[in-house]
């Protein structure tokens, strides 16, 4: 909205009430490019930091990330027939390398923009080192949640899709209750046009309920759910049974309020690594368990050595 590059949901300087210029095209071709901040061969992308110069002279910051599509199967004839030129790169034996390059509407490169960009989602993206961090509930009391509450994460996107003033269209599933309810959108790092990447995300409509962290047996109602109809409307929808789909929880989550990812099981989607991931049917068990099982046990994540909350594990000597 990882940690896996794709861009996240996260808006963090979005206008109160979601709106923007939607309709003016980004300037792609008058972007200047001041610095490549990462490159992903795994994922096939890389962020780049740009600058687009106004109409009075002044620049502002955009962050472009390039991302290589998936293939699509009911392409693949036509990106086979109709490629414009193939380049053989190496023969030995009977094992050939070739560059093949497809014509202009087989060659779809994923571009998304935020515009004007902070330095929050410029430093988001810039290759950083990478700690573990080994949280207990102390920790999370006395370091974590007075950094939560004190920083001014923007979440109105969020309430904008809640509240279907935005993205109305995109919604696939709603249960409305107010405290066990959710919204099941499509993730924007998933276009939609093939199955093998899919993900989709779950936004509670309790807003006071900001991580793992504040989750007891009485959201076990909202936990089970989101399981029950969130594989439901997938199977429904694009006929995806549960047990091809990787669903859970990110600790911490790249936003504060609770949301749950739903995954291709096959697909290597960012942020599934054991450092963050959380499967929602263990969260379920371990509430059954134990209702404060949350308040209670360590949890252990990664942190980029140049974010805040990092610094202030260092200054508690944690790190």
């Amino acid at each position: 909205m990882a940690e896996a590059p794709p861009v996240k949901r996260k808006r963090e300087e979005e206008d109160a009430d979601g709106a923007g210029d939607a309709a003016a095209p980004f300037p792609l071709a008058e972007l200047r490019l001041r610095r490549v901040l990462r490159e992903s061969a795994r994922d096939k992308a890389v962020f780049l930091h740009g600058e687009v110069t106004g109409p009075s002279g002044e620049g502002t910051d955009a962050l472009v990330i390039l991302e290589k599509t998936p293939f699509q199967e009911e392409k693949l004839l036509d990106l086979l027939k109709k490629h414009t030129k193939l380049e053989l790169r190496m023969h030995n034996d009977i094992y050939k390398t070739y560059h093949l390059y497809p014509p202009p509407e087989l060659s779809e490169i994923k571009t998304t923009v935020v515009y004007p960009a902070t330095e929050k989602h410029l430093q988001k993206y810039l290759r950083q080192e990478v700690h573990l961090i080994h949280e207990t509930w102390e920790d999370y009391k006395n370091i974590t949640l007075p950094y939560i509450q004190s920083q001014s994460f923007s979440i109105q996107w969020v309430y904008n899709i809640l509240e279907k003033k935005a993205e109305a269209d995109r919604i696939i599933h709603e249960n409305p209750d107010p405290c066990d309810g959710f919204v099941l959108v499509p993730d924007f790092k998933w276009n939609q046009n093939q199955l093998d990447d899919l993900y989709l995300i779950a936004l509670v409509h309790r807003r006071e309920v900001k991580s793992l962290r504040d989750l007891t047996a009485e959201h076990l109602p909202l936990l089970r759910n989101i399981l029950q109809e969130g594989k439901e409307a997938i199977m429904k929808r694009f006929s995806v049974p549960g047990s091809q789909l990787r669903i859970y929880l990110h600790y911490h989550p790249s936003y504060y309020h609770l949301h749950v990812h739903f995954t291709a099981l096959g697909y290597d989607a960012p942020g599934i690594s054991v450092e963050r991931a959380h499967l929602l049917t263990d969260v379920i068990d371990n509430l059954v368990l134990d209702s404060t099982y949350y308040q209670k046990r360590a949890l252990t994540f990664t942190l980029q050595a140049d974010k805040a909350l990092f610094k202030l594990f260092q200054e508690a000597g944690r790190v």
